[in-house]
């Protein structure tokens, strides 16, 4: 599974980047969320590859959602897809959009892969543990390295949205004594976590599971947590949500090994 996972996204970075120098057209969903030719091409490679080698297992992807095309996932076991994260990125011209496939096993993202491609650059993980990847002009991947949290110390750093800043964010920041903040843009804010980079990346603001399970696997892999406001594991396949649309993410707190409100940083 991890090697359909990742030449799926591969393939699905390369269509990425060819629109992206060619120029791609916006366009906005009913949500007034912006979609281009790249997350359509990118959704059907992967969607295509996944069916080819897991034929029994559902994909919930972002693009056929908002089509109306959502599948049956009572079994459990399902994948989460979202094959252009960060369209505002790509559309600013700015390399911070990922590739995000995860898989998703009663509740928990259990294995999951974030590609950057205009890094050059990915994250990898499953039960076996969390690595970062490069890759050469060819779609070669060409270094793999294992990565792990950083245990928290006093002085923490963090990492939010570039395009969604919130004052609950500010407020966040500001509670914990945390004045070290890098403002990036799609799922790579969780595998800065989980390759020890920063401690700590609230989200407060509407998410979607397929924006965030690929990222949650990788971190969680490497050692680190995402939990809700109230201290619990941030669920997958959430349907029927009173007052909210179905995968849709309450506000929530990823994290390195050993983070909680206690071992915040109390001086400024």
């Amino acid at each position: 599974m991890r090697q359909v996972m990742e030449s799926a996204a591969l393939a699905a970075g390369s269509a990425i980047m060819a629109i992206h120098k060619a120029g791609a057209d916006v366009q906005y969903k009913a949500d007034r969320s912006p979609v281009t030719a790249a997350d359509e091409e990118a959704e059907r490679l992967i969607l295509a590859a996944l069916a080819q080698h897991f034929p029994d297992i559902p994909v919930v992807a972002e693009e056929a959602v908002a089509a109306g095309r959502v599948p049956d996932i009572s079994g459990g076991t399902f994948f989460l897809v979202d094959p252009l994260d960060g369209t505002k990125e790509f559309i600013a011209g700015r390399s911070e959009f990922t590739v995000n496939i995860a898989l998703v096993r009663d509740g928990a993202p259990v294995a999951g892969i974030v590609y950057a491609p205009a890094l050059s650059t990915g994250f990898i993980a499953d039960d076996t543990g969390a690595e970062r990847f490069e890759v050469t002009g060819d779609e070669a991947v060409t270094r793999r390295t294992p990565i792990g949290c950083r245990p928290c110390g006093d002085a923490l750093t963090a990492v939010a949205s570039r395009s969604h800043a919130t004052p609950e964010t500010a407020r966040f920041l500001d509670d914990h004594g945390i004045d070290a903040c890098t403002a990036i843009g799609s799922s790579l804010k969780f595998c800065l976590v989980a390759e020890g980079l920063a401690d700590v990346y609230p989200r407060f603001g509407r998410t979607m599971e397929w924006d965030t399970a690929a990222g949650d696997a990788v971190l969680r892999a490497a050692g680190g947590q995402t939990r809700t406001l109230d201290g619990a594991p941030l669920l997958y396949g959430k349907t029927g949500q009173a007052g909210d649309a179905d995968f849709a993410n309450p506000d929530f707190i990823a994290a390195s090994t050993g983070w909680s409100p206690a071992s915040a940083a109390t001086t400024k």
